[in-house]
């Protein structure tokens, strides 16, 4: 055994390199959470004013990375995560590495449904990376690569946030929820974020207030952490998002949502699922939660309980 092998990554790295040696090198490992859609999506009064705020829930991906500096071959599995293939690309040659290795992913989160899957995807890899070559990775940095990549949700803060997708920036940490249930139905389908981020949005000039109203209610609304009024923002800028991905059950589904008591309904902006939140500190959250699911079974079919995330 030599002396490197019981040091830090830190440690052995600078400890092989005052050697003269290439930096070594070891297996990362990272998560990142999915979101339920949003709880506001829309376009703000300003220069590249579009928005979403985050909805953090209980399903993750997780990366594994393997380097091998013996080879310039980079794969991934399953074979169709290309973006995340690209990113751990870009990583290696900013750290003057051959990129070379196995990227490994799985994911709780499904694909095309408007829940952060490949924001989940690309965060993790760029984390795993990172672990496996000790190098920083802090959310700035990971937001830099991504803007060359996609579009991209707040995945990488944990907390609810307001975050610029389009140019992949944060824009304010608003803070934490307790725990709510997402009844969730799936229209079916799935779209691809980068295609439905080009397409033009149609909001007037009003609707840009509005949209800044409904950020101003939401903020608050979370300072405060008044479930009911988060709610509401939700199922607003649902309702304002028919223009742009129209939802033929929304209406259903909002029913469903007053009949059962239910907090408001949430929607994946840019995918193909709604979902009926509910306080899973309520005594009636039970009963509410098995009558939303028959209600949503029976309209949609489809049926998936997610919790949200809270962060305190």
């Amino acid at each position: 055994m030599t002396t490197t092998d019981v040091l830090t990554p830190t440690a052995r790295n600078a400890a092989v390199a005052a050697a003269g040696g290439a930096r070594a090198v070891t297996t990362g490992v990272s998560t990142a959470f999915g979101t339920f859609g949003e709880l506001l999506q829309g376009v703000l009064p300003e220069e590249n004013g579009d928005f979403l705020v985050t909805l953090p829930v209980a399903r993750w991906a997780m990366a594994r990375f393997e380097p091998d500096p013996a080879t310039d071959v980079l794969q991934v599995w399953p074979p169709h995560k290309k973006k995340a293939l690209a990113l751990t690309s870009m990583i290696m040659e900013d750290a003057g590495l051959p990129a070379g290795g196995l990227l490994k992913i799985h994911s709780t989160l499904p694909e095309g449904k408007g829940l952060a899957s490949s924001s989940a995807d690309l965060v993790a890899t760029a984390r795993a990376v990172a672990n496996a070559l000790d190098e920083a990775m802090p959310p700035r940095r990971i937001e830099t690569y991504l803007a060359r990549i996609e579009p991209t949700d707040g995945v990488l803060y944990s907390s609810i946030v307001a975050f610029h997708h389009r140019t992949v920036r944060l824009r304010a940490v608003l803070g934490s929820l307790p725990s709510m249930a997402v009844v969730s139905a799936d229209e079916g389908g799935a779209v691809d974020t980068v295609a439905f981020n080009s397409i033009p949005k149609p909001f007037t000039a009003a609707d840009k207030r509005e949209y800044a109203r409904l950020l101003d209610r939401i903020t608050g609304a979370i300072a405060r952490r008044d479930l009911a009024e988060v709610g509401r923002v939700a199922t607003a800028s649902a309702r304002m998002n028919q223009v742009l991905r129209h939802k033929w059950s929304l209406d259903g589904m909002a029913d469903i949502c007053r009949e059962v008591g239910g907090l408001g309904v949430v929607v994946g902006h840019s995918g193909t699922t709604l979902g009926i939140l509910l306080d899973t500190a309520s005594p009636d959250c039970p009963a509410q939660l098995a009558a939303a699911a028959q209600a949503c079974q029976e309209l949609v079919g489809n049926v998936t309980v997610y919790r949200t995330l809270s962060f305190d």
